[in-house]
């Protein structure tokens, strides 16, 4: 295991070693809780002597995420027992359930604008975060559209993305400014996540009259297709986690019906074909140039048509990261 890894699941196993030990110290009839303690305990040595994070069996190192969701874990997924391993798979299908819960529904058409979006997690679950929250900001209409990506893969990834969906779920009804939102946002993520995580994430506020608030903290630029061209909203802050007092500011824009706006994840700038070139954004570019030249305007043959225009340049490499891909129009 890297440093920051030890460091991450030491934090967890002395924590949980303090609260076990003071529940313990208020009774522990059946000697489970000190059975437990014993463990964290061994847990703690064997980290000292340089010998945690290696399976008992074949000594090969245990996977980060097994860890940092079980640190008293003594074996790889390879040598699990076989009710360690229907314990994972439960545990794999109720977060693939909460989090396809916690997805936008696939058709949306409200205050003015319509949104179409694809989620392909690498794994069963992912720490791509996408939303679509249809609102009030001062007594007007509008829809705030929520685009990110989180450190990491995996179940850890997705517990933070989770984290993420809550904060902007309940922060949504304040009514704040889009860039206060995203400050108090990252105030919220960086108390409750650890330090070397943090998340890249585009917030835009669009209203019925198609004006358009971009906060874009360190994500991948926001693209406005429009029938004069292709043009971008990059970052206008840092990642989120990364500073407690960091500040941000919006750009704005102004879409006219059937303008398009999309947003994206690096699962989709940076796969790769069968040579390792990447896709990059400027195959994305041209492809919606292409399409807004054609006159097509539609989220969801747009979405189809720049996933078609992906799956051809990857001709079968697999994915390496989570994709998402958003298309907003404005009907108004």
């Amino acid at each position: 295991m890297d440093g920051y890894a030890d460091e991450a699941v030491r934090t967890e196993l002395e924590s949980r070693r303090t609260r076990l030990a003071w529940a313990a110290g208020r009774g522990d009839e059946s000697g489970r809780l000190r059975e437990l303690l014993a463990e964290v305990d061994d847990a703690l040595a064997r980290m000292d002597a340089g010998a945690y994070g290696r399976c008992d069996v074949c000594r090969d190192p245990i996977e980060h995420d097994r860890l940092m969701a079980d640190p008293l874990a003594r074996t790889c997924r390879d040598h699990m027992s076989p009710g360690e391993y229907r314990a994972l798979e439960q545990d794999l299908d109720l977060a693939v359930r909460i989090q396809a819960q916690m997805l936008p529904r696939h058709q949306l058409a409200v205050a003015g604008w319509e949104v179409a979006y694809h989620f392909e997690p690498k794994g069963p679950v992912g720490g791509d975060y996408c939303d679509v929250i249809f609102g009030e900001t001062e007594g007007v209409a509008d829809a705030l559209l929520l685009l990110g990506d989180v450190s990491g893969k995996g179940v850890p990834a997705s517990i933070l993305m989770a984290n993420l969906h809550a904060t902007f779920r309940t922060l949504a009804d304040v009514g704040l400014p889009t860039e206060a939102l995203m400050a108090r946002a990252n105030r919220l993520f960086c108390r409750s996540t650890l330090d070397a995580h943090y998340a890249t994430l585009v917030c835009a506020r669009a209203t019925p009259q198609g004006e358009v608030d971009v906060v874009n903290a360190g994500h991948w630029p926001v693209l406005i297709a429009q029938p004069d061209g292709v043009r971008s909203i990059g970052a206008t802050g840092l990642p989120l986690g990364l500073f407690c007092t960091a500040e941000y500011r919006h750009e704005r824009g102004a879409l006219a019906a059937d303008d398009l706006l999309v947003l994206h994840t690096d699962g989709l700038s940076e796969a790769r074909n069968p040579t390792g070139e990447e896709y990059g954004t400027s195959h994305l570019l041209a492809r919606l140039a292409a399409l807004v030249a054609c006159g097509e305007r539609d989220p969801h043959r747009v979405l189809a048509a720049c996933l078609d225009d992906l799956t051809t340049f990857r001709a079968g490499t697999p994915l390496d990261d989570d994709l998402t891909l958003m298309v907003v129009r404005r009907t108004g």
